[in-house]
């Protein structure tokens, strides 16, 4: 019997790479999205472009806003697995655009929710946040860990969507894991994320905004995560699904390995340097920090690991000169 899931958010980042991965092992994969404007809508289409050549992949372009059509496809393919990963992304734009992530973050887990009650599935997988964190200042971030006092809304409502999920989980015996992702990156980013928007600034001629205040000794330290690793916690866990209580569970999905990111600036322009066979240096401009940024993400993924085996393998310095190579390539540099 063939194995068929439901991926949200397929044109996104992550959601490509799953839904790609999960073709080349057999699957099939219904992909939705709704190919919104928050980034540009190309990129989302070169990655669907990159899915079709897959005879199993199928596409609808919706929202899941619209309850009636995502309804439908559970009823036309049965899923037996979902990964839940769209929504609308982002810190900052959450205080820009609230609306957006009300609507695309909660009704739209919502409606997941109905689906998988009314259709049951084998595990639904979901993307929650790193950010949920909020300003906790124990480090590495465990799962166990008081979450109450978002500092975002964005971080409001991935914690709204973990509570949804254990209360259906409770309430209809649906087996679902939440994933708390911290900070992605690689090949067919998402440019708002802040390695992808140093290149393009840096290409445009522009300085790089750094929001550390310049204070090196007290530098912001990120949990980089490489999107090959990601891809592999996620099938992993996926196909990792428990019939027994508690049916709801949340993991911590990163690298357990902060890097400062000046560090990280330094490796990018040495990966564009190679890259572009020319020395890159980034033009900074330092800024304090933003509303609803964190000093540091470090995650504990012991809980992860003890499921699944997921253990990270790829380094900064590989993970971003394969990002700095596709980059040059896609955007035609050289």
């Amino acid at each position: 019997m063939m194995k068929v899931c439901l991926v949200t958010g397929a044109a996104g980042f992550i959601g490509f790479h799953l839904s790609r991965s999960l073709l080349e092992h057999g699957y099939q994969v219904i992909g939705l999205d709704n190919l919104n404007d928050y980034y540009e809508v190309q990129l989302k289409k070169d990655r669907l472009s990159q899915l079709d050549m897959y005879d199993k992949f199928h596409f609808t372009e919706t929202d899941l806003a619209n309850k009636d059509v995502l309804m439908s496809l559970f009823q036309l393919h049965s899923p037996q697995y979902v990964v839940h990963l769209a929504a609308q992304a982002g810190v900052r734009y959450s205080i820009e655009n609230p609306d957006a992530y009300i609507q695309s973050n909660l009704v739209g887990t919502f409606h997941i929710l109905e689906a998988c009650r009314r259709y049951p599935v084998i595990h639904l997988i979901y993307a929650s946040s790193s950010s949920v964190y909020g300003a906790n200042k124990k480090v590495p971030f465990e799962e166990s860990d008081h979450v109450d006092h978002p500092v975002s809304l964005y971080a409001a409502t991935k914690k709204s969507n973990e509570l949804m999920a254990h209360s259906y989980s409770h309430l209809y015996q649906i087996p679902a894991s939440g994933l708390r992702f911290f900070t992605v990156y690689g090949p067919w980013g998402r440019p708002d994320m802040a390695y992808f928007s140093f290149a393009q600034q840096h290409f445009e001629g522009k300085a790089i905004r750094i929001f550390n205040n310049g204070d090196f000794e007290n530098d912001l330290y990120r949990d980089f995560t490489y999107i090959d690793d990601i891809i592999s916690g996620i099938v992993k866990l996926m196909e990792h699904s428990s019939s027994e209580e508690p049916f709801h569970k949340v993991y911590n999905i990163g690298n357990n390995t902060p890097v400062k990111l000046m560090d990280f600036i330094e490796a990018l322009e040495l990966s564009f340097s190679r890259a572009m066979g020319k020395t890159v240096v980034f033009q900074k401009q330092y800024e304090p920090m933003k509303p609803g940024d964190v000093p540091a993400t470090y995650a504990s993924t012991e809980r992860l690991e003890e499921v699944t085996g997921f253990s990270p393998k790829t380094s900064i310095s590989e993970g971003l000169q394969r990002f700095a190579d596709w980059y040059v390539d896609y955007y035609k540099l050289k």
